[in-house]
């Protein structure tokens, strides 16, 4: 595939996304994928993944916890094996009913027609906290050095 029908695959992807067919979407990783997150306190999908089954666990973790509210890919970039997206996204975290938004970064590695690699930079910060729990205070956020942002 060249870098047009690499970028065309991904963009397509994203359509599969937005109407809910994980599946589906699924189907375009290699069975050995990386997906590469960064870890961040109180994500429970945050982190990295390999092969498509955790991928698999990595969205249902993902709808389980949160919901879209606006997921929009802006501009995607095409050179070889790699596709970048960036984009912009709002969710609603389910157990706490706060919403963030949350602009992207998606790098995507392709071979033989197949996602080998997806590597995300996003809003970490405003992820975490809203997903934080209600109980814990500003000062708590403030002075805990454990915290992956």
């Amino acid at each position: 595939m060249d870098s047009q029908q690499n970028k065309e695959m991904i963009l397509r992807e994203y359509q599969l996304f937005q109407a809910g067919d994980i599946e589906g979407l699924l189907q375009f990783f290699a069975d050995d994928v990386e997906w590469v997150g960064v870890p961040t306190e109180f994500m429970p999908f945050s982190g990295h993944y390999h092969g498509k089954q955790e991928v698999r666990q990595f969205f249902a973790e993902m709808g389980n916890a949160q919901e879209a509210e606006q997921f929009e890919p802006q501009e995607a970039i095409a050179e070889g094996d790699k596709v970048v997206v960036t984009g912009q996204s709002r969710w609603i975290v389910k157990a706490t009913g706060q919403s963030y938004d949350n602009p992207w970064v998606h790098i995507f590695t392709i071979r033989d027609g197949k996602i080998v690699r997806f590597q995300q930079f996003n809003d970490t910060a405003a992820g975490r906290d809203a997903f934080m729990p209600a109980d814990m205070t500003l000062r708590d956020k403030d002075s805990d050095a454990s915290l992956l942002h």
